[in-house]
């Protein structure tokens, strides 16, 4: 991965269809966040697709599926298949993770296995989805392999799209995606690289707070357009949090050229813009020019 060609690094990309074109959410839930987003285009790009669609952009992409398999009965895309595709498109793509917390001893070893055999540098954790609250024992173990090896754990925080207009939020609980719930796990495992996805409504501030009392907590920016960002989020990514504020698109919810589109209209210091659109990630994921 040439850093140096690179625009910028988009940390937050979902792997929505797997190579056999199963989808990883059920048509409802797919069809009103649909709706919720307001997408434009491709909403259910191959992983091929994807990174072709970033290479044309000279970005690079974290891309993961979901895996909330227990509480939703849906399989997700395979972890192997975009780790393989991330293996096959070296210059765009890094590959994350997803692993169930529910899945027990059997996950933790999955996790193991996808960071050491497969080149995997992190995984993605829906409380909202999966139904866990970050703190809940259950998922240390899953923690402790992820710390251990160096891999980012990335958690969805806030509200979500998914479920947003189904009746009952399509069964969907918001509490578990409240920041506070990942500082405690921020505490146990000093050295774990945390990133909280998306500005957390209605707990921006609890974030914010998490982000700049721990060390190893970074906030992303994805799911939402640039414009609809709370205040007093600009204002820390500005200043105290201009080393931990990473780009994140959502795509293919939310595409990079409107993120970037309404970031660029932000007033964003020069000197920080860069930071905040590759030199925080590339820093954060152990990138360098010369690649991994």
């Amino acid at each position: 991965m040439d850093l140096a060609q690179l625009a910028a690094i988009d940390v937050h990309t979902h792997a929505e269809v797997s190579s056999k074109g199963r989808a990883s959410l059920d048509d409802e839930l797919h069809a009103a966040s649909s709706t919720y987003f307001k997408v434009e285009g491709n909403r259910k790009p191959t992983l091929e697709e994807t990174a072709a669609y970033y290479r044309e952009r000279r970005m690079a992409a974290v891309v993961f599926t979901v895996d909330a398999e227990s509480a939703t009965g849906t399989e997700p895309v395979p972890n192997e298949e975009v780790a393989e595709a991330a293996y096959a498109n070296p210059d765009v793509l890094i590959p994350f993770a997803s692993i169930d917390p529910f899945r027990g001893r059997a996950g933790i070893r999955q996790a193991r296995r996808l960071v050491e055999e497969y080149g995997v540098r992190g995984f993605k954790f829906h409380p909202s989805i999966q139904g866990f609250f970050p703190d809940d024992r259950m998922a240390y173990g899953l923690y402790e392999v992820i710390e251990e090896t160096g891999a980012v754990a990335l958690f969805h925080t806030g509200q979500t799209g998914i479920g947003a207009g189904v009746p009952g939020g399509g069964g969907i609980r918001l509490k578990y995606s409240n920041p506070m719930h990942v500082d405690d796990v921020a505490a146990d495992f000093p050295q774990l690289k945390i990133i909280l996805a998306h500005p957390s409504f209605p707990w921006q501030d609890e974030a914010l707070a998490v982000a700049t009392h721990k060390p190893g907590v970074h906030i992303d920016l994805s799911g939402w357009s640039p414009k609809y960002f709370p205040q007093q989020l600009v204002q820390y990514a500005n200043t105290l949090l201009k080393d931990k504020v990473l780009f994140g698109s959502d795509y293919p919810v939310l595409t990079p050229d409107r993120w970037l589109a309404d970031f660029a209209k932000l007033p964003i210091k020069d000197e920080v813009r860069p930071k905040i659109l590759k030199e925080n990630a590339a820093r954060l994921l152990g990138l360098t020019d010369a690649g991994s």
